[in-house]
């Protein structure tokens, strides 16, 4: 834990230099597919500081993370064994795999689109996705769907409401994850109902 406490530390100090933005989008990238802290931490830093802008870093989360993802996918599609299992194996997330390949078995497009939006590790999604051979532009729209409503709910907040809503983000995000998560399929399931 304190590796991961120094990691934090370390993600939090780029948004007291002016190397933020970039910092944002190569740690979006990279915790996709290997890093373990998420992006969110430097979003939220980088917005409460500057909350006109909280949007722009929504985009450039979004944008480095579902490139990341890519990056994961093809991991999991050609280096599975090599590199995949060995990260795989530090989240423990050979369960969160099965998961995984339960829902899109399931579900299709909104298995992965529930896969993608919740608090679950985002990098072990994407190894999954590629070494199960999911569907690679199904798989790239629900990340786009996925991380963009993760960070542009976050980076709206912060532009609404300001650095007070900071305490209510952290302590409910996973729980405002899940209840957008339920709107989102129940709108799926009523279209596809009345559409019948």
């Amino acid at each position: 834990m304190k590796i991961i406490k120094k990691l934090y530390d370390w993600v939090l100090h780029w948004a007291e230099t002016p190397y933020g933005l970039p910092a944002l989008f190569l740690l979006a990238f990279a915790e996709s597919s290997f890093f373990p802290v998420p992006p969110d931490v430097l979003l939220i830093a980088l917005a409460i500081s500057l909350p006109k802008k909280s949007l722009k870093f929504a985009a450039i989360c979004t944008l480095g993370s579902v490139l990341g993802g890519m990056l994961g996918y093809a991991i999991g599609h050609y280096g599975y064994e090599t590199i995949g299992k060995p990260i795989v194996d530090f989240y423990h997330g050979h369960e969160i795999m099965e998961m995984i390949r339960v829902k899109y078995e399931e579900h299709g497009f909104v298995g992965i689109l529930i896969a993608a939006i919740t608090p679950i590790p985002y990098k072990v999604f994407t190894i999954a996705s590629g070494m199960f051979n999911f569907d690679f532009l199904l798989f790239v729209l629900a990340s786009v769907i996925g991380r963009a409503t993760r960070f542009f709910v976050v980076a709206g907040l912060i532009w609404k409401f300001g650095p007070a809503i900071k305490n209510f983000i952290e302590k409910y995000f996973n729980l405002l994850s899940i209840a957008f998560i339920i709107l989102l399929v129940g709108g799926f399931l009523a279209v596809k109902y009345f559409a019948h």
